[in-house]
């Protein structure tokens, strides 16, 4: 059995090979077309990587000579900005240059207006030159400018502006200097009004039934200076050493007093100016001060009552255990 199958076994396996066979063939054709198939596109498709190819070189070759002319538009663009630049400097430079010549012009014009001013205001000032004029710039003549040096005629003309000035500033100074003496004489007299009065009522305070006077001295003025006129009982004394040493303090006193009374200082220092005076001067002396000046403060030394009495504050020195020392009185 195994025998007689055997053969049949064989048989069928070369059937199935020619079978395979022949769809290997068929697939091999079929594969031979496609190959075919493949090298005619591969070769079409060289054709056309080719032309691809050709016409990228064309183009690279027409790109380079568009950049070539790309530069050498950008080297004329170049050469024109600087052109450009350079028109634009000199037309700056040509503005400045108009500019100044107009500023030159519009000042000529000035000048020449100025100076036809200054000629028709010296016509109207001075009526010879109307009568002259026609005599200006000729030869043989007081006005030939041809023969005249300019800078000779500047430096006069100069010198005699200068000399003008000059006399202005003279006349102004002078006129300074007259004001000044007005005022100082104002000021003198408005000091010397009111001191006298000052001083002639601040020594009938001192000395009661008396007075006393500063005037010029006969014949002269207060800017010459004044003199110390005093009068007591009645009887106006020639001179100063008339007085008793005590009426002459009082009288310097009165004086001074009657100088700060017309400019009050804040605070005064007074040292024993009662030293030559009796108790009643003193005590004068204090009303005095307490009364007329009332705006200031004083700091009196004194030994006498006189003087303590009209004292708002009082203060005394002694020695104590040998130093000195300062006490409020109560």
């Amino acid at each position: 059995m195994e025998s007689e199958s055997q053969p049949a076994i064989l048989l069928n396996r070369t059937e199935q090979l020619e079978t395979d066979l022949g769809a290997n063939q068929k697939d091999v054709s079929n594969l031979k077309v496609i190959i075919t198939q493949y090298k005619n596109d591969e070769k079409k498709l060289k054709e056309e990587l080719s032309k691809i190819k050709k016409g990228h070189d064309e183009a690279l070759l027409e790109s380079q000579r568009e950049r070539d002319k790309l530069s050498a538009f950008d080297e004329e663009i170049r050469d024109l900005e600087a052109a450009m630049k350079q028109k634009t400097a000199e037309t700056a430079e040509a503005n400045l240059e108009i500019q100044k010549l107009t500023h030159d012009v519009e000042r000529f014009q000035k000048d020449k207006q100025a100076a036809q001013q200054v000629v028709t205001d010296m016509e109207k000032k001075y009526e010879w030159i109307a009568d002259n004029k026609q005599y200006f710039g000729q030869s043989n003549t007081a006005y030939d400018f041809n023969s005249i040096d300019v800078n000779d005629a500047k430096k006069a003309l100069r010198q005699l502006s200068e000399k003008h000035e000059m006399q202005k500033d003279k006349h102004k100074i002078e006129a300074t200097i007259t004001s000044l003496d007005n005022y100082k004489k104002e000021a003198l007299e408005k000091t010397w009004s009111k001191v006298d009065v000052d001083f002639g009522a601040i020594f009938g305070l001192l000395l009661p039934g008396n007075t006393a006077r500063l005037q010029p001295p006969e014949g002269q003025t207060i800017s010459d200076g004044l003199e110390v006129k005093v009068c007591l009982g009645g009887v106006w004394k020639a001179s100063l050493t008339e007085l008793s040493g005590g009426q002459r303090s009082l009288i310097a006193l009165s004086l001074i007093l009657s100088l700060l009374q017309f400019k009050p200082a804040p605070m005064y220092i007074l040292d024993e100016v009662d030293a030559a005076l009796d108790l009643s001067h003193t005590q004068n002396i204090g009303t005095l001060l307490r009364t007329r000046f009332k705006g200031s403060q004083f700091i009196v030394v004194s030994l006498k009552e006189g003087m303590f009495n009209n004292a708002n504050v009082l203060f005394r020195t002694r020695f104590r255990d040998g130093t000195s020392v300062v006490e409020v009185c109560n």
